[in-house]
């Protein structure tokens, strides 16, 4: 399940620090597809978290939020949270080529969490928040590889980058009620500590390399 874990006292003290102004949190673009639109495919810790760091990029029409990488054929998010079924939360991410590439998309998540982390994302641990990229050509492994070969001889990461690179098999979108979570749900703890600085935090340091939606 979704936690902080933090001390009482810990708590607070985020709570003193978190976010008071209003954030334009990105959500799905109401337009139908693109004839050429191509889909992409991220594991990186909490799905509400990564639904929020693609919808934010231009090129990008909506993140599903949803669970892959496992065996089983019907989970839920209950059963997922107990890190039986071999799935992570995940994202399926549709996008325009013509405005996005997939090695942008694949830099944009490498950068907006920590890939040398195992099995776990900030206060998240557990199987089900591992991160992964899910591949469909062999162009597109190649890609993922040659970005984490990138990362690895820039030595920006004292720890060695433990990322799962699978070929994708299938997705199962998550339950009505976690698409576009951050959005309907500011209030949430979890969201307003954890989600939103994360990604205000990536969108900080990022934006000078990606294009991001206003």
């Amino acid at each position: 399940m979704k936690k902080i874990l933090f001390t009482v006292s810990a708590f607070f003290l985020l709570a003193a620090c978190g976010n008071t102004q209003p954030v334009n949190i990105p959500v799905k673009e109401s337009g139908k597809p693109a004839p050429n639109e191509a889909v992409a495919t991220f594991a990186e810790g909490c799905f509400w978290h990564a639904e929020i760091v693609f919808q934010s990029l231009v090129g990008v029409r909506d993140a599903i939020s949803g669970y892959a990488g496992g065996t089983d054929k019907h989970p839920d998010y209950e059963k997922v949270c107990t890190g039986t079924t071999g799935h992570a939360e995940t994202v399926q991410v549709y996008y325009d080529p013509a405005k996005i590439s997939y090695a942008t998309l694949v830099a944009a998540f490498f950068a907006s969490m920590d890939p040398t982390e195992l099995n776990r994302q900030g206060p998240d641990e557990g199987t089900q928040y591992r991160s992964i990229v899910f591949y469909r050509n062999d162009q597109e492994k190649k890609i993922i590889d040659d970005e984490v070969a990138r990362l690895t001889a820039s030595k920006k990461y004292a720890g060695k980058i433990v990322t799962q690179v699978l070929p994708y098999n299938s997705f199962y979108p998550a339950e009505d009620y976690h698409q576009e979570y951050i959005k309907n749900h500011p209030e949430n703890p979890y969201v307003e500590h954890v989600s939103i600085p994360d990604w205000l935090r990536f969108k900080q340091a990022n934006s000078g390399k990606f294009n991001f939606k206003s």
